[in-house]
């Protein structure tokens, strides 16, 4: 059993745009296809979902991102 606690990262290997849904499917343990449904369906019908994808899009980071504490030396 692995201990270590998830975080969320933006997919590079599972990404169309950015890798938000595949990073954001990886963390929830499900298909990316459904959460770029609801990105979508959000988007067209109140707009949160392109606001969500946006934010996210700036604030996740990437998943071969360098940690920060390995980088101090």
């Amino acid at each position: 059993m692995n201990s270590s606690p998830r975080t969320l990262t933006r997919s590079t290997t599972d990404r169309k745009i950015s890798g938000v849904s595949g990073g954001l499917a990886s963390y929830l343990g499900v298909d990316p296809l459904l959460i770029r449904i609801g990105f979508v369906v959000t988007a067209l019908t109140s707009g949160v979902g392109l606001i969500a994808y946006i934010a996210m899009m700036a604030l996740v980071p990437s998943d071969d991102a360098v940690p920060a504490a390995a980088t101090t030396l």
